[in-house]
């Protein structure tokens, strides 16, 4: 941090001890921003050799309507996809509104009446639960059309517990479901080589088991991608990471083509699957999303480890620390009180470009079980990759912060959370 950023940050209000904090925290953590561009400089070519490979062209960021037969853009976007994440075919589409809904058609698409889920990570994502149908009633859940689901519990240190696979695995077992984010919960999201272990040991117990990775907040994190790993399909967001903070919507599976085509059927109607699904001018924002999500997840990443160091150093306990090897942008703070969590929220509210003057409550969000704050001052409802703040309230009261297409803006918003907190009298510096 340069002299004429601090006058300037200390001339718009930010307590002169909090810019001296953050320009001590960025010299101490010089050497792990550039680890991560050094991951960003592989995936960035990873990403441009994709494109190359699909012959990409202007005239494919042109939109079909209707049924969309034909459409050369939407071939060669998933081309490109599928040559990034390392898979035989995939799945992308402005219609999948969300990474939920990506898993949904994977779900629902291979189970069939009879078959069991099993997720190997413990309990699912909140979003997940009534598509399970771990909550709700006749909503059309797995559980509605004769899915059953098991968990294998992790253990007590939060890591993946091999033994209660091994015990949960069954005859009746199909799919295994691997989350590699931490989620709401207080745990480290899992890397590529721990995605492989996690495989590797399923598979010699059931070598037939279709293995769903639930890739959200982790892709362009590492050099490698859970395909790679052993996966059959991974499943996403476009307003997460790979949509690079510039698809205004959509999601994207990847994986074995026989997979990835029984979800296409159930995204669109058995027998015409891929086939169909105008893209409606969207082709451009999607090809250059991608083509900006290796950069713009390194700066969420270098945000997160920023935001580590900061709270680390205000006494919170954080997860993953800024030295931690990271799978998921995901950055979590504990505060052990309600109070303090809506503070920090509230505070990254207002270090957003977008809606800075609004103030984020805690409501009853659907397809959460308790009231959820979201601090999301972004261009793109909902994303995930730009600057946001989340969390359900319940003890012991963790913020999840993720996103930041540029690491300033992230940073913005960590001191802006600090100092409203410290104007509370929340903390002392």
């Amino acid at each position: 941090m340069n002299s004429i950023e601090v006058d300037y940050l200390a001339s718009k209000g930010f307590d002169r001890r909090i810019v001296d904090i953050s320009q001590s925290a960025e010299a101490y953590i010089k050497g792990i921003f550039e680890e991560i561009s050094r991951v960003r400089e592989y995936n960035q070519y990873k990403v441009i050799i994709a494109m190359q490979k699909s012959k990409l062209s202007d005239t494919h960021f042109s939109g079909t309507t209707g049924y969309g037969y034909g459409d050369r853009g939407r071939e060669a976007l998933e081309e490109a996809f599928a040559e990034v994440f390392k898979a035989e075919d995939a799945l992308v589409r402005h219609t999948i509104v969300s990474g939920t809904h990506a898993l949904t058609l994977c779900l629902f698409g291979i189970l069939r009446p009879g078959d069991e889920l099993l997720s190997a990570t413990g309990k699912p994502y909140d979003t997940l639960e009534e598509v399970i149908g771990l909550r709700g009633e006749n909503g059309g859940s797995l559980k509605d059309f004769g899915v059953s689901f098991s968990k294998a519990e992790n253990s007590e240190d939060g890591k993946v517990s091999f033994q209660n696979i091994k015990d949960k695995i069954n005859e009746k077992t199909k799919m295994v479901l691997i989350q590699r984010s931490r989620g709401y919960e207080w745990k480290d999201s899992l890397r590529v080589e721990e995605i492989k272990s996690i495989i590797d040991f399923i598979r010699s117990i059931k070598k037939d088991v279709v293995i769903l990775v639930d890739n959200c907040y982790g892709e362009f994190t590492e050099t490698k991608e859970p395909i790679e790993a052993g996966a059959d399909l991974v499943a996403g967001s476009l307003i997460k990471n790979p949509g690079g903070a510039i698809a205004p919507t959509g999601g994207y599976i990847a994986g074995r083509k026989k997979f990835v085509e029984q979800a296409a059927f159930r995204l669109n109607s058995p027998g015409l699957g891929k086939e169909v699904g105008p893209t409606l001018g969207m082709n451009r924002l999607l090809f250059q999303g991608l083509f900006f999500a290796p950069h713009v997840v390194a700066e969420s990443m270098k945000g997160a480890v920023f935001c580590s160091e900061i709270m680390k150093r205000l006494g919170f306990a954080v997860s993953p620390g800024p030295f931690d090897k990271r799978g998921d942008i995901i950055q979590a703070i504990k505060f052990n009180n309600p109070q303090m969590l809506i503070a920090f929220c509230q505070g990254i509210q207002k270090g957003s470009p977008v809606d800075t003057h609004v103030v984020p409550e805690p409501w009853d969000m659907p397809g959460y079980e308790s009231p959820v704050i979201m601090a999301a001052g972004g261009f793109v409802q909902g994303a995930s990759i730009e600057l946001s703040a989340d969390a359900p309230i319940r003890p012991p009261y963790i913020a999840y912060m993720q996103g930041g297409p540029l690491y300033e803006s992230v940073k913005l918003g960590v001191l802006s959370a600090v100092q409203n907190m410290l104007d509370k009298g929340m903390i002392k510096i």
